[in-house]
């Protein structure tokens, strides 16, 4: 029965419009291109924690509609995340006095945009996928990162999913249990991708593994065919790809398999959706891939989050993508916040986000440290097996 009442209030979020007493939660994720699979299972997660709460939260004795509203950040021609777009979409959020919270990006790059722009408004930016160290941890990024995104002086960024510092290192030492001696590092020149990479190459320095190539590759080039050549002679035992399905990670594992190159391909939480399987197919995968997340799978959740596993299937007949849980918990913690506020007010909306502590969730209990970073510290090692994604083994314990 609840989970019936679920759906209809999930089936019903499209045509819940402003009220006299409303308030708004948008999204900026890339729904235009290959990302698509992902973000729409993450805007599933975000409508199904609307709908728990009935889409009303009660502030100062007033009960709120609450108003979502899903926005693209990605443009045709790009077929990815584009920055005039999510500049817009920033400025669009800035605008409207009744935008409570912004959830997004999906990608860090898209990040960098958007925050300044938020933080000197004093409007509150979750990210359900944005794993950069630098949007939030002192001198680990670039220069003046993360103060550069914070011009108001003040944290108004948070993210529930563990940056990349801690997957690089987990990732590394994987690689090294895998029996990997030498690896041969590739990213595709985004500030994600290629700051995973460099994350994991300092770490699978420190372990004593030998790095036999780093080099940025065009994720639109179509093929990687003559750069397997080159990494064939350097004899690793495996690659590392610090990218996304949309910049090519299931063409390169493609090529690997094609060209004969038998290393492993290990690659970061940006692999662990549909699309890989969609652009490399089985063959190219099975017991090739080895793929580094933030929490556990889908199979593995307990408690809440099998919970919400549970209601997803029931609700979308079908396992929700890797980020779909945070993008649900991100707007749990927002819904939350809104409500302890207890007024429509950027501010007080800002300040009960910082003030979030044990959390309990669908991820499990958590808090939002000084810099606005999750404290879930869980990474999982997943693989393919008949054409699925197959936990492997938590990392880092």
């Amino acid at each position: 029965m609840i989970r019936t009442a679920l759906a209809a209030a999930v089936l019903s979020l499209a045509s819940w419009s402003a009220a006299a007493e409303s308030l708004t939660i948008v999204s900026s994720l890339p729904r235009t291109g290959s990302a698509n699979a992902q973000t729409t299972s993450m805007i599933n997660g975000i409508k199904m924690a609307i709908a728990e709460v009935g889409a009303k939260v009660t502030l100062g004795g007033v009960e709120h509609t609450i108003v979502y509203e899903d926005w693209d950040d990605a443009s045709p021609e790009r077929g990815a995340w584009d920055p005039a777009v999510e500049a817009a979409n920033a400025d669009k959020a800035i605008r409207n006095a009744d935008v409570m919270a912004y959830i997004g990006t999906y990608n860090s790059g898209a990040a960098k945009i958007a925050m300044p722009k938020l933080n000197q408004a004093g409007l509150a930016m979750i990210s359900p996928a944005n794993t950069w160290p630098g949007l939030t941890k002192p001198g680990i990024g670039e220069a003046n990162e993360p103060m550069v995104y914070r011009p108001a002086g003040n944290v108004s960024y948070f993210r529930v999913v563990p940056a990349d510092d801690i997957q690089g290192a987990v990732g590394a030492q994987w690689a090294k249990e895998l029996g990997a001696s030498k690896v041969f590092v590739l990213h595709d020149r985004e500030l994600y991708g290629q700051g995973i990479a460099k994350m994991f190459k300092l770490n699978a320095e420190k372990l004593g593994l030998t790095v036999v190539g780093f080099e940025g590759v065009d994720g639109k080039s179509g093929n990687f065919k003559s750069l397997i050549n080159k990494i064939r002679s350097q004899k690793p035992e495996l690659v590392y790809f610090g990218g996304t399905t949309e910049t090519g990670a299931g063409q390169l594992a493609k090529d690997m398999a094609a060209g004969g190159l038998t290393a492993k391909l290990m690659g970061p939480d940006a692999f662990y959706n549909s699309a890989l399987m969609t652009s490399a197919g089985d063959t190219a995968l099975e017991g090739r891939v080895f793929i580094t997340f933030g929490g556990v799978p889908p199979e593995q959740q307990t408690g809440k989050g099998k919970a919400f596993v549970e209601a997803y299937l029931t609700l979308y007949k079908t396992e929700p993508e890797g980020y779909a849980i945070y993008a649900y918990e991100a707007t749990k913690v927002t819904i939350d916040a809104i409500s302890r506020a207890g007024k429509k007010d950027r501010a007080a909306v800002l300040a009960a986000l910082r003030a979030t502590k044990d959390f309990d969730g669908a991820l499990g209990k958590w808090s939002f440290d000084e810099n606005g970073d999750t404290t879930l510290m869980v990474m999982s090692g997943n693989t393919v097996k008949a054409g699925q994604f197959s936990f492997v083994k938590l990392l880092g314990q």
